[in-house]
């Protein structure tokens, strides 16, 4: 497959009762946008999520007030500039049709077709097993067909468990309990995976080199059905930049190409009247970059054909001046020797049914403390999904509530055996039962969660440097260990005079340390670092300092010399490796998402750090060479202890600094 390099993505749900549609639309002058921003792919509507198409269809309904062939158009003036074009179909949603043909909706537990709010673009949902998944395939070959497309994106798969008679009638077959939230969860995700499967079959007949991707579709399952991946992440419109961080290191990991898909918009989709900073937009398109994966920008196409000039000045600035990292960015591969595991796969598709939704949650916070962590850090690493290896990784870092079971135990078993080194915390590492430590790489024995919520740390000699000398709060209850001949205690438990409580007479709210209890709360051995609260976590909610110091101080204790090293950093600023046939090159991003009333995450400027020190582990690539890219101007470097060393004089947001070999 030709890669996707420069993409754009564009919603165009309009309401039926829009007057205006296509009326001004040009397909000449948005193509000529696309070709002067450099783009090579596009996503456009063949039917959006009110149900109404944007061809010429004989199979679904037309827009009302539609008078030309929208997608058509633009399709042949795009491939006329070498341009590629995927039809975006809402297959989940499909609100038109779902009103004239209730019987295609799902059918919830409750009774409810409509849900509650009607104002919520979900209150209608599609049944793919009804007569609705038969059209929506036949729908999807007449807009491959009929506009003469690249691609598919088929979008909000994810639909809501259905009891209709045809989804009652296929759970029975299998042998499925309805009132099973959990059966009924698992079989609801068959289902969508099912219709994934059945439309990319049925529209490869028509053309069988299409571009497929299938939005709400678990990324596992696409590894066989569609041909790239997608990482949705609009950070200032609920997801987060904190979600964008795992987001990236965990899709690079299934060695499809990925594009990461971010937004112009200030809010979320449909926000017409929003625009992003044109420092937040650029900063969510080189983090990608850095860590491997290429930008597509979503919009909303105005009814009318309006060309919304500000929004493609935008695009045009930041694409044009990303476009000369184009060397330096073709085939790079991230350099990683670190893995934050995660046992439950984002976005958790699998794990919908309540009893099950707060374990996801629990683990997915972890993940995203010990990512922040390690990007505070500085850290190369991946979060793998579970069908990826961890073969290559030097160092696991098991984050909170990583049980050893079956298969994740033998695969951390044959890590320890290669010599590779673990980080691990809580309840990481404990048997199926939780009864007892999994491993005996861990040294510890372990007996139960800590009788009071609140507790200290007591940092010993070999932690003391660089921490408060007074005993530090955990925030989260912790668990209680003690250790095995051969395993260092580094820090111990202070307890509290008393945990929170009512006695009747006073709230005991004020909690100060009373004395040490002499247990572990962080030990090490040759193999395994472990803190006995959930560090993790803990990070994530109170962002406390001195727990990620923590982290670094066992890392250097057990991986002394990582990849590279950034002495003096500001914590905000982000740093990544990649490789290239002779050179490696470091990414270096600073910028501050910052945090402003309400809660909207921000960045406005780029910032500036001067003099920074960096040092790349030279290992056996010999390097002759050190480089800005795109500009040419040669850094002086050194050598020291197998590191080749060099300062950044000044970086603005972002530098590239290129490692020739």
């Amino acid at each position: 497959m030709k890669p996707l390099k420069w993409c754009l993505f564009f919603d165009f749900h309009t309401m039926p009762a829009n007057p205006d549609v296509g009326k001004d639309f040009d397909a000449e002058a948005l193509a000529a946008l696309f070709a002067q921003a450099g783009v090579d792919y596009v996503v456009f509507p063949a039917r959006c999520n009110l149900g109404v198409a944007y061809y010429p269809t004989k199979l679904g309904i037309p827009h009302p007030s539609l008078h030309r062939d929208i997608l058509g158009s633009l399709t042949s003036a795009c491939h006329r500039r070498g341009i590629r074009v995927s039809a975006y179909i809402n297959l989940g949603l499909s609100h038109e049709e779902g009103l004239r043909h209730r019987d295609w909706l799902v059918l919830p537990q409750n009774g409810e077709t409509y849900s509650k709010d009607p104002l919520n673009s979900f209150f209608r949902q599609m049944c793919y097993l009804s007569d609705y998944g038969e059209h929506a395939i036949a729908m999807a070959k007449e807009a491959v067909a009929t506009c003469g497309v690249d691609g598919l994106f088929l979008d909000c798969m994810n639909t809501r468990p259905c009891i209709g008679k045809e989804c009652l009638d296929a759970m029975a077959k299998e042998g499925v309990d309805w009132q099973d939230s959990r059966q009924l969860h698992a079989f609801n995700q068959r289902k969508i995976v099912g219709m994934a499967k059945r439309l990319a079959d049925a529209v490869r007949t028509v053309k069988s080199d299409l571009l497929l991707y299938f939005n709400g579709v678990g990324y596992e399952a696409q590894q066989s059905i569609g041909s790239y991946l997608e990482f949705e992440c609009l950070p200032t419109g609920g997801w987060g930049y904190e979600t964008q961080a795992v987001g990236f290191r965990y899709l690079r990991t299934f060695g499809k190409p990925v594009l990461n898909m971010t937004g112009r918009f200030h809010r979320s989709w449909g926000d017409f009247g929003g625009i992003r900073t044109e420092a937040s937009l650029e900063y969510d398109c080189l983090n990608g970059l850095a860590n491997g994966m290429r930008p597509t920008i979503g919009d909303h196409f105005h009814p009318r054909g309006d060309i919304n000039r500000a929004v493609a000045a935008l695009d045009t600035r930041i694409y044009q001046r990303l476009q000369k990292l184009e060397p330096w960015l073709e085939d790079a591969k991230p350099l990683t020797e670190i893995a934050v595991p995660t046992l439950r796969p984002y976005p958790g598709y699998d794990y919908l049914a309540s009893e099950e939704r707060d374990d996801y949650n629990r683990d997915f916070t972890a993940i995203k403390g010990a990512t922040r962590m390690l990007c505070e850090l500085k850290q190369q690493f991946d979060v793998p999904s579970p069908i990826s290896s961890w073969e290559n990784y030097r160092v696991l870092v098991l984050a909170d509530s990583v049980i050893l079971d079956g298969d994740c135990r033998q695969r951390v078993a044959d890590h320890l055996a290669r010599g590779g080194v673990v980080i691990a915390s809580a309840q990481a590492g404990l048997d199926r039962d939780r009864r007892d430590f999994a491993l005996p790489e861990w040294g510890l024995q372990y007996h139960g969660d800590e009788a009071t919520e609140t507790t200290f740390l007591q940092a010993g000699p070999e932690l003391a440097a660089g921490l408060p000398d007074m005993p530090m709060a955990f925030y989260e209850r912790g668990v209680v260990v003690s250790a095995k001949p051969g395993t260092a205690v580094l820090g111990t438990v202070v307890e509290p005079y008393y945990d929170r409580h009512w006695d009747g007479r006073h709230g005991f709210v004020y909690l100060p340390p009373d004395k040490d209890s002499g247990r572990p709360a962080v030990t090490c051995n040759r193999q395994v670092g472990y803190l006995s609260h959930p560090v993790f976590t803990s990070y994530y909610k109170h962002g406390s300092v001195p727990m990620r110091q923590l982290v670094e101080k066992l890392l250097a204790r057990l991986f002394p010399q990582p990849l590279l090293l950034t002495p003096g950093a500001p914590s905000f600023m982000r740093a990544t490796v990649c490789s290239q046939t002779g050179r490696r090159m470091v990414h270096l991003l600073a910028y501050l998402p910052e945090t402003r009333g309400a809660g909207c995450a921000m960045i406005e400027e780029p910032l500036l750090v001067e003099q920074q020190r960096i040092a790349l582990r030279e290992d056996d690539r010999e390097v002759r060479d050190v480089y800005l890219a795109p500009q040419g101007e040669k850094l002086p470097f050194s050598r020291e202890d197998g590191y080749v060393v060099v300062t950044v004089p000044k970086l603005r947001g972002y530098a590239l600094v290129v490692f020739a070999e």
